[in-house]
């Protein structure tokens, strides 16, 4: 009787065992699923960093305005750092699609 059960318990196991190993498949159809969620989310998020830099944009907009008026010779700098606020989109997307 003790045999019969030991027996049992180990074909259910076995057979558990291989339906388990049967049932993994190489990763194809997760990385698929796992692709086409992370684009699916891009253009959002790509909105989004255009509305800041936006922000970032008029708010830069204003400080070359301000010290190209007063003067300043840092102007350059700012105007670069302005610059980069409007493209980071722009590349992110185009770095990434």
């Amino acid at each position: 009787m003790i045999k019969k059960k030991k027996f049992l318990l180990s074909a259910v196991t076995l057979c558990l065992t291989v339906i388990d190993a049967l049932a993994q498949g190489n990763g194809t159809a997760g990385i698929t699923d796992a692709t086409s969620m992370v684009t699916s989310y891009f253009d959002p998020a790509t909105k989004l960093i255009y509305a800041i830099g936006a922000v970032v944009g008029l708010i830069g907009g204003v400080k070359v305005y301000s010290k190209f008026s007063s003067g300043d010779p840092d102007t350059s700098k700012t105007a670069a750092s302005w610059f980069g606020a409007i493209v980071s989109a722009t590349i992110l997307r185009s770095f990434f699609l």
